[in-house]
């Protein structure tokens, strides 16, 4: 699964992805930057895990992890070609979800492309060239759409949903904000839009206003108001520390978020909501070899979730012995959580649940 990291030139956007990712992707003062996108895995902080280690004290112990890919910066006119914008929509159509940098800072001495700092202003430049790369998707869809209703009338319905959404996305909305139906969806599935995919804004802000009071940040308020209307979810952060931070040893890093009232980073929310934002969660396995969170989609049945360790797995399933990791926590030991009857055994219909600790049965 992939994240992109978005935004206009000089918002960040790079800074906070070598935090994210200590990749050492190159950040300068001047537009694109990025060129080619940054690509860097990271591994999804699971407090869980860490705790079994000392239950388990295994020789391996392996995270959920995401890809997250930095992606040039983007300019008014992108979806016509201008700056690298057909790089940066080809970019983007590759990734599930989308991370929005957007700047809610003032500094002098780092260049704005529009010449002032304006969240609204820079929202909407990247939302329309979104919204305007879609349109011309949905136009040539409803091309072929009108041409196959002559043979078959079946169309006409495609065709009026299509010529909704055009109108949608020709009033400046998001295709995100539409509304689809179980069967809107489906019908649009071959054909993704950019304006559709999921969405966190992370507004970057001043180290004194992180530090201060988030919520008195003008430019703040602006990017929580565009998200409300969206429904898309809204982080506050510094890059500037979280680059401090992500040079920090874990003790040193613990005291500098207490100093400022936090329990994790800003990377680690973002990664967090990025998971989550996926659709995704995190099965566990344990054992003395290795413990191990592996990740699948929400709604995964229990053969599914075992042919993500091995397809025999699937193949041959039996059964799940399951036991959640709140109840095992709580009980200490595996051996005390089967005396109170909290492991059970699932079978092929079973739905996973995150932080559900498994052990597969099967046979091939």
């Amino acid at each position: 699964m992939k994240l992109g990291m978005v935004g206009l030139p000089n918002v960040g956007k790079s800074t906070l992805f070598n935090a994210v990712t200590n990749a050492g992707a190159e950040s300068a003062n001047y537009p694109f930057c990025t060129i080619e996108p940054n690509v860097g895995m990271v591994y999804v902080p699971d407090e869980r895990l860490l705790w079994l280690k000392e239950l388990y004290n295994p020789v391996k112990l392996t995270a959920a992890n995401l890809e997250f890919v930095d992606i040039a910066g983007l300019v008014q006119g992108a979806s016509k070609g201008e700056g690298l914008g057909n790089k940066f929509l080809s970019n983007i159509r590759e990734v599930d979800a989308i991370v929005h940098v957007v700047r809610c800072f003032e500094d002098g001495n780092i260049i704005h492309v529009s010449g002032d700092v304006s969240p609204i202003r820079d929202i909407e430049v990247i939302d329309l060239e979104l919204v305007f790369a879609d349109i011309e998707i949905v136009e040539r869809r409803l091309e072929k759409s009108t041409k196959m209703l002559k043979a078959d009338k079946k169309y006409q319905a495609e065709i009026d949903f299509l010529s909704e959404l055009k109108a949608h996305l020709e009033a400046g909305k998001a295709a995100r904000s539409f509304g689809f139906t179980k069967e809107q969806s489906e019908l649009i599935k071959q054909t993704p839009l950019l304006s559709a995919k999921p969405l966190i804004y992370a507004a970057n802000l001043s180290e004194e206003d992180f530090k201060s009071n988030i919520e008195k940040s003008a430019h703040y308020q602006d990017v929580c108001e565009i998200a409300k209307g969206q429904g898309a979810a809204v982080l506050p952060i510094c890059a500037k520390l979280e680059a401090e931070i992500s040079d920090m040893g874990e003790e040193d890093k613990s005291l500098f978020l207490s100093e400022l009232g936090l329990s994790e980073s800003g990377i680690d929310r973002i990664i967090r909501e990025g998971y989550s934002l996926l659709g995704l969660l995190s099965f566990l396995t344990a054992g003395s070899d290795e413990v191990r969170a592996w990740t699948i989609k929400s709604g995964t049945k229990a053969p599914q979730a075992a042919g993500k360790i091995h397809t025999d797995f699937e193949r041959g399933f039996i059964r799940a012995e399951i036991v959640s990791f709140t109840d095992l926590k709580a009980c200490q030991t595996m051996a005390a959580a089967k005396e109170k009857g909290l492991v059970r055994l699932e079978g092929k219909e079973y739905v996973v649940k995150d932080g559900d600790i498994i052990l597969f049965r099967f046979n091939v």
